[in-house]
Protein backbone atom coordinates (compact mmCIF):
# COMPACT_ATOMS: atom_id res chain seq x y z
CA UNK A 1 0.00 0.00 0.00
CA UNK A 2 2.81 2.29 0.74
CA UNK A 3 4.72 1.68 -2.51
CA UNK A 4 1.22 2.64 -4.38
CA UNK A 5 0.61 5.66 -2.72
CA UNK A 6 4.19 6.16 -3.31
CA UNK A 7 3.93 6.18 -6.61
CA UNK A 8 1.03 8.41 -6.91
CA UNK A 9 2.69 11.16 -5.50
CA UNK A 10 5.40 10.88 -7.85
CA UNK A 11 2.97 10.48 -10.98
CA UNK A 12 1.23 13.56 -9.24
CA UNK A 13 4.34 16.02 -9.32
CA UNK A 14 5.76 14.26 -12.85
CA UNK A 15 2.26 15.36 -14.52
CA UNK A 16 1.92 18.62 -12.85
CA UNK A 17 5.42 19.28 -14.34
CA UNK A 18 4.82 17.94 -17.59
CA UNK A 19 1.04 19.82 -17.57
CA UNK A 20 3.20 22.70 -16.86
CA UNK A 21 5.65 22.54 -19.52
CA UNK A 22 3.34 22.12 -21.57
CA UNK A 23 0.89 24.32 -21.26
CA UNK A 24 3.83 27.25 -22.12
CA UNK A 25 4.27 25.35 -25.24
CA UNK A 26 0.44 25.51 -25.94
CA UNK A 27 0.40 29.61 -25.35
CA UNK A 28 3.24 30.11 -27.49
CA UNK A 29 1.53 28.50 -30.11
CA UNK A 30 -1.62 30.37 -29.37
CA UNK A 31 -0.32 33.57 -29.16
CA UNK A 32 2.88 33.37 -29.44
CA UNK A 33 4.21 34.18 -26.49
CA UNK A 34 5.36 31.93 -23.12
CA UNK A 35 2.53 32.73 -20.74
CA UNK A 36 1.59 30.95 -17.54
CA UNK A 37 -2.05 32.01 -17.80
CA UNK A 38 -4.34 30.38 -18.51
CA UNK A 39 -2.43 27.24 -20.54
CA UNK A 40 0.14 26.22 -17.66
CA UNK A 41 -1.96 26.70 -14.63
CA UNK A 42 -4.95 24.75 -16.22
CA UNK A 43 -2.67 21.97 -17.63
CA UNK A 44 -0.82 21.79 -14.29
CA UNK A 45 -4.13 21.01 -12.23
CA UNK A 46 -5.22 18.52 -14.50
CA UNK A 47 -1.83 16.29 -14.39
CA UNK A 48 -1.93 16.49 -11.07
CA UNK A 49 -5.16 13.62 -10.48
CA UNK A 50 -4.37 12.20 -13.64
CA UNK A 51 -0.45 11.14 -12.57
CA UNK A 52 -1.74 10.24 -9.43
CA UNK A 53 -4.92 8.01 -10.92
CA UNK A 54 -2.18 5.92 -13.83
CA UNK A 55 0.75 6.13 -12.04
CA UNK A 56 0.29 2.80 -10.30
CA UNK A 57 -1.00 1.39 -13.65
CA UNK A 58 1.96 2.33 -15.95
CA UNK A 59 4.90 1.22 -13.61
CA UNK A 60 3.29 -1.46 -10.41
CA UNK A 61 1.18 -3.40 -12.38
CA UNK A 62 2.74 -3.83 -15.91
CA UNK A 63 6.12 -4.94 -13.06
CA UNK A 64 3.55 -7.51 -11.26
CA UNK A 65 2.47 -8.87 -14.59
CA UNK A 66 6.18 -9.02 -15.80
CA UNK A 67 7.39 -11.04 -12.69
CA UNK A 68 4.34 -12.92 -12.65
CA UNK A 69 4.80 -14.32 -15.99
CA UNK A 70 8.43 -14.67 -15.45
CA UNK A 71 7.75 -16.96 -11.91
CA UNK A 72 5.41 -19.40 -13.99
CA UNK A 73 8.19 -19.93 -17.01
CA UNK A 74 10.15 -23.05 -16.23
CA UNK A 75 13.88 -22.85 -15.15
CA UNK A 76 15.24 -24.56 -17.52
CA UNK A 77 13.51 -22.64 -20.62
CA UNK A 78 14.22 -19.50 -18.36
CA UNK A 79 17.90 -20.83 -18.36
CA UNK A 80 17.85 -21.78 -22.10
CA UNK A 81 16.77 -18.77 -23.73
CA UNK A 82 18.93 -16.43 -22.02
CA UNK A 83 21.89 -18.81 -22.82
CA UNK A 84 20.45 -18.39 -26.04
CA UNK A 85 20.01 -14.88 -26.29
CA UNK A 86 23.66 -13.78 -24.91
CA UNK A 87 24.77 -16.68 -27.79
CA UNK A 88 22.72 -14.23 -29.98
CA UNK A 89 24.21 -10.91 -29.27
CA UNK A 90 27.98 -12.51 -29.23
CA UNK A 91 27.30 -13.56 -32.96
CA UNK A 92 25.44 -10.05 -34.28
CA UNK A 93 28.16 -7.80 -32.54
CA UNK A 94 30.89 -9.83 -34.46
CA UNK A 95 29.02 -9.25 -37.68
CA UNK A 96 28.02 -5.95 -36.82
CA UNK A 97 31.14 -4.48 -36.84
CA UNK A 98 31.88 -4.27 -40.56
CA UNK A 99 28.38 -2.47 -41.00
CA UNK A 100 29.40 0.07 -38.34
CA UNK A 101 31.89 1.81 -41.67
CA UNK A 102 28.92 2.21 -43.73
CA UNK A 103 28.11 5.58 -44.56
CA UNK A 104 24.36 7.76 -43.96
CA UNK A 105 22.08 6.08 -41.96
CA UNK A 106 22.97 2.00 -42.73
CA UNK A 107 25.30 2.32 -40.48
CA UNK A 108 23.03 2.69 -37.98
CA UNK A 109 20.33 0.96 -38.66
CA UNK A 110 21.65 -2.74 -40.33
CA UNK A 111 23.66 -3.10 -36.91
CA UNK A 112 20.71 -2.43 -35.07
CA UNK A 113 18.31 -4.55 -37.28
CA UNK A 114 20.95 -7.55 -37.36
CA UNK A 115 21.34 -7.18 -33.33
CA UNK A 116 17.65 -7.44 -32.71
CA UNK A 117 16.84 -10.39 -35.54
CA UNK A 118 19.64 -12.63 -34.16
CA UNK A 119 18.69 -12.02 -30.40
CA UNK A 120 15.38 -13.15 -30.88
CA UNK A 121 16.66 -16.09 -32.67
CA UNK A 122 18.91 -16.65 -30.04
CA UNK A 123 16.00 -17.09 -27.34
CA UNK A 124 13.81 -19.07 -29.76
CA UNK A 125 16.05 -21.71 -30.36
CA UNK A 126 16.99 -21.52 -26.67
CA UNK A 127 13.39 -22.32 -25.58
CA UNK A 128 13.08 -25.13 -28.04
CA UNK A 129 16.11 -26.92 -26.80
CA UNK A 130 14.87 -26.39 -23.12
CA UNK A 131 14.47 -30.32 -22.57
CA UNK A 132 18.27 -30.65 -23.02
CA UNK A 133 19.08 -27.97 -20.64
CA UNK A 134 16.59 -29.62 -18.24
CA UNK A 135 18.25 -32.85 -18.99
CA UNK A 136 21.58 -31.06 -17.42
CA UNK A 137 19.77 -29.31 -14.60
CA UNK A 138 16.95 -31.40 -13.65
CA UNK A 139 16.80 -29.30 -10.19
CA UNK A 140 15.45 -26.84 -12.52
CA UNK A 141 12.25 -28.05 -13.35
CA UNK A 142 11.22 -29.20 -9.58
CA UNK A 143 12.05 -26.76 -6.27
CA UNK A 144 13.34 -28.51 -3.56
CA UNK A 145 9.76 -28.85 -1.24
CA UNK A 146 10.68 -27.41 2.28
CA UNK A 147 10.18 -30.37 4.38
CA UNK A 148 13.03 -32.55 2.34
CA UNK A 149 10.89 -35.26 1.17
CA UNK A 150 12.47 -36.56 -2.35
CA UNK A 151 11.01 -35.70 -5.63
CA UNK A 152 8.34 -37.59 -6.90
CA UNK A 153 9.06 -39.80 -9.75
CA UNK A 154 6.85 -37.33 -12.19
CA UNK A 155 7.73 -34.10 -12.76
CA UNK A 156 4.58 -32.16 -11.71
CA UNK A 157 2.94 -29.74 -9.45
CA UNK A 158 -0.43 -29.64 -7.91
CA UNK A 159 -2.10 -26.05 -6.73
CA UNK A 160 -3.71 -26.22 -3.52
CA UNK A 161 -7.05 -24.32 -2.67
CA UNK A 162 -8.55 -23.20 0.48
CA UNK A 163 -11.07 -25.18 0.68
CA UNK A 164 -9.22 -28.51 -0.33
CA UNK A 165 -6.90 -27.96 2.73
CA UNK A 166 -9.79 -27.06 5.17
CA UNK A 167 -11.39 -30.65 3.99
CA UNK A 168 -8.65 -32.52 5.23
CA UNK A 169 -8.93 -35.53 2.87
CA UNK A 170 -6.19 -34.62 1.41
CA UNK A 171 -3.92 -35.43 3.83
CA UNK A 172 -4.72 -38.83 4.40
CA UNK A 173 -4.66 -39.03 0.73
CA UNK A 174 -1.45 -37.78 -0.09
CA UNK A 175 0.48 -39.89 3.01
CA UNK A 176 -0.76 -43.43 1.46
CA UNK A 177 1.65 -41.96 -2.09
CA UNK A 178 -1.53 -41.88 -4.32
CA UNK A 179 -0.77 -38.27 -4.81
CA UNK A 180 1.86 -38.08 -7.45
CA UNK A 181 3.50 -34.41 -7.27
CA UNK A 182 4.65 -31.27 -5.73
CA UNK A 183 1.67 -29.67 -3.41
CA UNK A 184 2.11 -25.99 -4.06
CA UNK A 185 0.47 -23.89 -1.29
CA UNK A 186 0.62 -20.26 -2.66
CA UNK A 187 1.36 -17.23 -0.04
CA UNK A 188 -2.21 -15.40 -0.09
CA UNK A 189 -3.83 -19.12 0.75
CA UNK A 190 -1.86 -19.25 3.53
CA UNK A 191 -2.81 -15.49 4.39
CA UNK A 192 -6.57 -16.49 3.52
CA UNK A 193 -6.01 -19.63 6.40
CA UNK A 194 -4.70 -17.35 9.23
CA UNK A 195 -7.77 -14.92 8.26
CA UNK A 196 -10.62 -17.27 9.02
CA UNK A 197 -8.35 -18.76 11.77
CA UNK A 198 -8.86 -15.29 13.39
CA UNK A 199 -12.49 -15.20 12.76
CA UNK A 200 -14.78 -13.94 15.30
CA UNK A 201 -17.17 -16.58 13.72
CA UNK A 202 -16.98 -20.31 16.09
CA UNK A 203 -17.19 -21.92 13.04
CA UNK A 204 -15.16 -19.98 10.44
CA UNK A 205 -12.44 -20.11 13.03
CA UNK A 206 -12.39 -24.07 13.64
CA UNK A 207 -12.35 -24.39 10.19
CA UNK A 208 -9.31 -22.16 9.68
CA UNK A 209 -7.59 -23.82 12.40
CA UNK A 210 -8.54 -27.08 11.48
CA UNK A 211 -6.92 -25.98 7.91
CA UNK A 212 -3.35 -25.10 9.75
CA UNK A 213 -3.25 -28.33 11.85
CA UNK A 214 -3.59 -30.25 8.21
CA UNK A 215 -1.08 -28.26 6.30
CA UNK A 216 0.96 -28.84 9.83
CA UNK A 217 0.02 -32.80 9.02
CA UNK A 218 1.56 -32.61 5.40
CA UNK A 219 4.69 -30.55 6.38
CA UNK A 220 5.76 -33.31 8.59
CA UNK A 221 4.63 -36.64 6.82
CA UNK A 222 8.08 -37.44 4.85
CA UNK A 223 5.52 -38.84 1.80
CA UNK A 224 4.55 -35.45 1.17
CA UNK A 225 6.08 -33.29 -0.72
CA UNK A 226 5.13 -29.41 0.26
CA UNK A 227 6.01 -26.04 -1.30
CA UNK A 228 5.26 -22.48 -0.35
CA UNK A 229 5.33 -20.42 -3.28
CA UNK A 230 5.84 -16.65 -2.29
CA UNK A 231 2.89 -14.97 -4.48
CA UNK A 232 1.00 -12.56 -3.17
CA UNK A 233 -2.82 -11.26 -4.16
CA UNK A 234 -3.37 -8.36 -6.01
CA UNK A 235 -5.98 -6.28 -4.38
CA UNK A 236 -8.43 -6.02 -7.61
CA UNK A 237 -8.64 -9.49 -7.87
CA UNK A 238 -10.33 -12.26 -5.40
CA UNK A 239 -8.51 -15.30 -4.15
CA UNK A 240 -10.11 -18.02 -6.63
CA UNK A 241 -9.36 -15.66 -9.59
CA UNK A 242 -6.05 -14.91 -8.83
CA UNK A 243 -5.41 -19.24 -8.39
CA UNK A 244 -6.45 -19.84 -11.68
CA UNK A 245 -4.22 -17.49 -13.20
CA UNK A 246 -1.62 -18.65 -11.07
CA UNK A 247 -2.34 -22.33 -12.54
CA UNK A 248 -3.07 -20.97 -15.95
CA UNK A 249 0.48 -19.08 -16.06
CA UNK A 250 2.10 -22.14 -14.28
CA UNK A 251 0.27 -24.36 -16.48
CA UNK A 252 -0.32 -27.09 -13.39
CA UNK A 253 -4.06 -28.43 -11.57
CA UNK A 254 -5.96 -27.38 -8.78
CA UNK A 255 -6.90 -29.28 -6.36
CA UNK A 256 -9.88 -28.16 -4.27
CA UNK A 257 -13.67 -28.73 -3.30
CA UNK A 258 -15.10 -25.94 -4.29
CA UNK A 259 -17.92 -26.56 -6.68
CA UNK A 260 -18.04 -22.64 -8.05
CA UNK A 261 -14.07 -22.59 -8.66
CA UNK A 262 -14.14 -26.22 -10.19
CA UNK A 263 -16.36 -24.64 -13.28
CA UNK A 264 -14.86 -21.44 -13.44
CA UNK A 265 -11.28 -23.14 -14.02
CA UNK A 266 -12.30 -25.54 -16.30
CA UNK A 267 -13.90 -22.85 -18.54
CA UNK A 268 -10.76 -21.17 -19.12
CA UNK A 269 -8.93 -24.42 -19.31
CA UNK A 270 -6.89 -25.33 -16.65
CA UNK A 271 -7.49 -29.12 -15.09
CA UNK A 272 -9.40 -29.47 -11.88
CA UNK A 273 -8.45 -31.99 -9.42
CA UNK A 274 -11.90 -32.09 -7.19
CA UNK A 275 -11.35 -34.62 -4.13
CA UNK A 276 -15.55 -34.45 -4.10
CA UNK A 277 -15.34 -35.82 -7.76
CA UNK A 278 -12.73 -38.28 -6.15
CA UNK A 279 -14.93 -39.54 -3.03
CA UNK A 280 -18.06 -40.36 -5.56
CA UNK A 281 -16.05 -42.59 -7.40
CA UNK A 282 -14.14 -44.28 -4.97
CA UNK A 283 -17.83 -45.52 -3.83
CA UNK A 284 -18.78 -49.02 -2.95
CA UNK A 285 -20.33 -49.78 -6.42
CA UNK A 286 -23.90 -52.15 -5.24
CA UNK A 287 -25.51 -53.70 -8.65
CA UNK A 288 -29.47 -54.26 -9.17
CA UNK A 289 -30.05 -57.60 -7.88
CA UNK A 290 -27.38 -57.59 -4.90
CA UNK A 291 -28.53 -58.86 -1.36
CA UNK A 292 -27.13 -56.44 1.81
CA UNK A 293 -27.64 -56.69 5.20
CA UNK A 294 -28.08 -53.10 6.75
CA UNK A 295 -28.78 -51.04 9.92
CA UNK A 296 -31.87 -49.41 9.05
CA UNK A 297 -31.68 -46.17 11.52
CA UNK A 298 -34.38 -43.45 10.14
CA UNK A 299 -38.09 -42.85 7.92
CA UNK A 300 -37.64 -42.07 4.51
CA UNK A 301 -39.74 -38.96 2.55
CA UNK A 302 -42.45 -41.52 0.86
CA UNK A 303 -44.66 -44.02 3.16
CA UNK A 304 -43.16 -47.06 4.74
CA UNK A 305 -39.52 -46.11 3.45
CA UNK A 306 -36.66 -46.54 5.92
CA UNK A 307 -33.17 -45.21 5.27
CA UNK A 308 -29.90 -46.75 5.80
CA UNK A 309 -26.55 -46.09 5.06
CA UNK A 310 -23.42 -47.99 4.01
CA UNK A 311 -19.96 -47.40 5.18
CA UNK A 312 -19.38 -44.93 2.77
CA UNK A 313 -21.62 -42.94 3.58
CA UNK A 314 -23.75 -43.92 1.10
CA UNK A 315 -27.69 -43.55 1.09
CA UNK A 316 -30.06 -46.66 0.70
CA UNK A 317 -33.98 -45.63 0.18
CA UNK A 318 -35.52 -48.89 1.34
CA UNK A 319 -39.29 -49.84 0.29
CA UNK A 320 -40.84 -51.54 3.35
CA UNK A 321 -38.03 -50.62 5.72
CA UNK A 322 -39.94 -48.38 8.20
CA UNK A 323 -41.01 -51.34 10.46
CA UNK A 324 -37.40 -52.33 11.14
CA UNK A 325 -35.76 -48.59 12.19
CA UNK A 326 -33.10 -48.98 14.27
CA UNK A 327 -32.29 -52.89 13.28
CA UNK A 328 -30.20 -55.03 10.82
CA UNK A 329 -32.24 -56.34 8.09
CA UNK A 330 -31.86 -57.69 4.70
CA UNK A 331 -32.48 -55.69 1.70
CA UNK A 332 -32.06 -56.57 -2.14
CA UNK A 333 -30.84 -53.96 -4.40
CA UNK A 334 -33.37 -52.59 -7.20
CA UNK A 335 -31.85 -49.58 -8.80
CA UNK A 336 -28.69 -47.26 -8.45
CA UNK A 337 -29.38 -43.63 -9.14
CA UNK A 338 -26.36 -41.02 -9.82
CA UNK A 339 -27.00 -37.43 -9.01
CA UNK A 340 -24.71 -34.74 -8.77
CA UNK A 341 -24.83 -34.20 -5.00
CA UNK A 342 -23.42 -38.54 -5.36
CA UNK A 343 -25.08 -41.81 -5.49
CA UNK A 344 -28.17 -42.59 -4.04
CA UNK A 345 -29.20 -46.87 -3.78
CA UNK A 346 -33.06 -48.39 -3.72
CA UNK A 347 -33.19 -51.42 -2.03
CA UNK A 348 -36.48 -53.63 -0.88
CA UNK A 349 -37.22 -55.85 1.97
CA UNK A 350 -36.47 -58.91 1.38
CA UNK A 351 -39.56 -59.70 3.54
CA UNK A 352 -42.15 -57.90 1.12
Amino acid sequence: MLAIWTLRVIGAGAFGVLGWRLGRYVSELSTGQERLWPWGLALALTGVPLGALVAPYITLKPLQKAVGYVNGIPGSTLLAGTIGLLVGLVVASLLSIPLYTLDSWWGLVLPLVVTSTLGFTGIWLGVQRSRDMQAVFPALENTKPINGAPNPSRNGAILVDTSAIIDGRIADLSVTGFVEGILVVPRFVLEELRHIADSSDPLRRNRGRRGLEVLGRLRQSEKVSLEVLDVGINHSNEVDSELVHLARSMKIPILTTDYNLNRVAEVQGVQVLNVNELANALKSIVLPGEELRLEIVQEGKEPGQGVAYLDDGTMVVVEGGRRYINASHDVVVTRVLQTAAGRIIFAQSRNN
